[in-house]
């Protein structure tokens, strides 16, 4: 439990009533379906890559990844490279084709909406299905956020978890339920920002607190030396290339993100994601350093190991800091949550209203009526999600590996596709869709040699080889669809 409940707690309060002040004027502003999920297509530079990063991130930074870093040392570099390396390909490979197509896609505001209007898919099956697996694998990414959040709110407070899980719960959809897309993406700003100062003040304090650098790696080879080597596991075993691999496939999740994909979408204009690219990246590169950093810090600043190590963090920022600063840079964890949660939520909500209800049962839905429908949706989806979270040994870093190579299979290789290779059709996208999300599901009950490879590249790869195949198998595009992507990318 944290020292001084109260000190932190009042700061909690003003941070949460700042961040429903953000969601009244995103409220007001918010007058129609495209406002509600994609903020009428109005950020700019700086709050798209803000917004992406912090969305992207979640809780899993400021806990699991330290966690990681507490338990396996330099290990944990491996996948920090991939995820910076996946950002930066995003940005540079998808995002600007991405902003253009949905646009020309007769003003596609959703994933799924988007392959539907790509392909002219009158059937709504490849609309559905996409819909579906956002569902499935956005459940147990919210999941996540709850975990983490229910881990802070019963470190901080001493909370029953299931409770916590509860508190955290109420804090985003408070803002979220009402004020849509621009509410998500200005306190993702906010966010992005007040996790970018905690991962790096709290490691620099830190280190410098037990001698500086080398002294802190000079006690983490005296606990273990195994840790300081990246080639090698903590029990001195060399990572073979499959764990490699898996450590470096997270990079290959960007493709296919739900909430990052939404940003691309969302942004002012196609000439302003040069500028985004670079804010989006070099705020990635700091806040995955400053995480391992927290990790490797509280390897050397604890003499007893932690329980539970996804709460370095946590515990660190206790012992070092006054109750006041504690409070502020306690609050990062929650806006860690919170920017991601609410994405999620969002992404969700918009698949329920415009990809379930309307497509299926209400095709002549008012624009009022899909935002309540969406509003409506965020608080079944945070429910259910809540409940997922209420397993007090859940680990945030696992239950984000699973969404994460859900994601990454069954939509990247598709998105990539999509706005690459003119000759793709509806079946083979269908295809990749299935193939990659299914072999997920099913790797993910495997273990044992290749088995232990992350579920994410076999599961892009088969994705991959399904869309060439099965499109090469099949009538080529009509020639409004092939004229489409000419119009599109040309």
């Amino acid at each position: 439990m944290i020292e001084n409940q109260f000190a932190v707690g009042m700061t909690f309060l003003v941070y949460l009533l700042g961040m429903l002040g953000i969601g009244v004027w995103s409220y007001l502003r918010t007058k129609n379906l495209s406002d509600y999920i994609l903020g009428g297509r109005s950020l700019g530079p700086f709050p798209s890559a803000l917004s992406a990063g912090a969305s992207d991130m979640s809780g899993w930074l400021l806990l699991g990844l330290p966690g990681y870093a507490y338990a396996a040392g330099y290990e944990a570099a491996w996948i920090a490279i991939g995820l910076l390396a996946g950002t930066w390909l995003n940005w540079l490979i998808v995002a600007r084709r991405l902003r253009v197509y949905s646009k020309a896609a007769n003003d596609s505001l959703t994933l799924p909406e988007f392959f539907e209007n790509r392909f002219e898919d009158s059937s709504r099956l490849l609309r559905v299905i996409s819909a579906f697996f956002i569902l499935l694998f956005f459940l147990f990414y919210t999941s996540s956020g709850l975990v983490a959040g229910g881990k802070l709110f019963a470190t901080v407070f001493g909370l029953d978890y299931n409770w916590a899980v509860f508190a955290g719960v109420l804090a985003v959809v408070s803002y979220t339920l009402f004020g849509g897309f621009l509410a998500v993406s200005w306190t993702d700003v906010v966010q992005g920002l007040l996790m970018a100062a905690a991962l790096v003040i709290v490691p620099v304090i830190a280190i410098n607190a037990d001698g500086g650098w080398s002294a802190a790696n000079a006690a983490m080879a005296a606990k273990n030396p195994e840790m300081l080597n990246v080639w090698t596991s903590v029990k001195g075993e060399p990572l073979g290339i499959i764990a490699i691999l898996s450590l470096l496939g997270w990079g290959l999740g960007y493709f296919g993100q739900p909430h990052i994909l939404a940003r691309f979408k969302a942004i002012r204009s196609e000439n302003d994601i040069p500028m985004a690219r670079r804010i989006a990246v070099s705020w990635t590169a700091l806040t995955l350093i400053g995480a391992l950093a927290c990790g490797f810090a509280a390897i050397s600043y604890f003499e007893n190991p932690l329980e539970d190590s996804e709460k370095a963090f946590m515990l660190l920022i206790n012992a070092l800091f006054n109750p006041i600063v504690a409070g502020i840079l306690l609050a990062a964890i929650l806006a860690a949550v919170m920017s991601t949660a609410d994405s999620q939520l969002l992404v969700s909500s918009s698949a329920l209203a415009e990809d379930f209800y309307k497509a299926l049962f209400r095709k002549d839905a008012s624009q009022q009526e899909l935002v309540n429908v969406g509003r409506l949706a965020v608080v079944v989806i945070a429910v259910i999600a809540a409940l997922i979270a209420l397993n007090p040994d859940s680990k945030v870093l696992g239950m984000v590996s699973y969404a994460w190579a859900g994601f990454g299979a069954a939509f990247g290789p598709a998105l990539i596709l999509a706005l690459f290779w003119k000759r793709m059709n509806r079946n083979g996208a269908l295809a990749g869709i299935l193939v990659g999300g299914i072999t997920v599901v099913v790797w993910k009950q495997l273990s044992g040699g290749l088995f232990d490879l992350y579920e994410i590249i076999p599961g892009f790869i088969l994705a991959t080889v399904a869309i060439i195949a099965v499109s090469l198998a099949t009538e080529e595009p009509s020639a409004s669809v092939q004229k489409q992507f000419d119009n599109a990318v040309g």
